[in-house]
């Protein structure tokens, strides 16, 4: 870690040490199944603390942020990894180039669905969008990993996309995975069409009528057309 990148890290850490709850830290990390150690700050106060800490001392600044994120991605405290994707949230909109090679490292480093989904349904989703090139470069490597996040987030960068979703490559990454014995793929394509289905009713009607979906994707597709339907 840089000197740079410490002295702007070591108020915010200093904060969460003082905040650290052992008590509410066990509870949480069996909640994402022991894989990673907790502070023990629920989200309000974790935000809240960050909040303060943004307002005195700033984002980071461009050449910066993405040495802080990283070195944030190496603490072992799962709430870093929480805040370095706030914090990309918030500074990646500022900078002029794409961070998907970066936002591909983080997918696969740490991974669970908990930053998973929102550096994919967030973050890609805005840097594909607004860098078609890198999209163009990212997304065939994406849908052809092994890694089953890289698929994962291949299905799910669209979520927020609604009348802009490119209906044809969502049905298309759909159908490659749709034989995946994977839980969280056969949950990320009934996520990702239950929010397409919000749009166009209809197209996610017909293709889930018509394609051989694992039980779980159906019913999770199938869930806000069903509730609709009964209002």
């Amino acid at each position: 870690m840089s000197e740079s990148v410490a002295n702007y890290l070591h108020p915010l850490l200093q904060r969460l040490e003082a905040h650290a709850n052992p008590q509410e830290a066990a509870p949480m990390a069996r909640y994402m199944r022991d894989q990673f150690p907790f502070y023990g700050i629920k989200t309000p106060r974790r935000r809240e603390i960050v909040r303060q800490f943004v307002a005195e001392h700033g984002l980071p600044a461009p050449e910066l942020l993405e040495p802080v994120v990283l070195a944030l991605w190496q603490r072992p405290q799962r709430e870093c990894q929480y805040i370095a994707v706030g914090l990309l949230e918030k500074g990646g909109k500022r900078l002029a180039a794409p961070v998907v090679d970066l936002l591909e490292r983080l997918i696969v480093t740490k991974s669970w669905w908990d930053t998973v989904d929102a550096l994919a349904g967030d973050l890609a989703g805005e840097q594909f969008r607004r860098f078609p090139a890198a999209r163009q470069a990212a997304l065939p490597r994406w849908r052809a990993a092994d890694n089953i996040w890289l698929r994962r987030s291949a299905i799910l960068f669209q979520l927020g996309y609604k009348a802009e979703t490119d209906a044809a490559l969502l049905l298309a990454i759909v159908n490659e995975n749709r034989a995946s014995g994977e839980f969280f793929i056969q949950k990320a394509i009934g996520w990702a069409l239950r929010e397409y289905s919000k749009t166009n009713p209809d197209l996610v009607a017909a293709f889930v009528e018509g394609a051989e979906l694992a039980p779980l994707s159906r019913r999770e597709a199938l869930k806000w057309l069903r509730r609709s339907q009964r209002g």
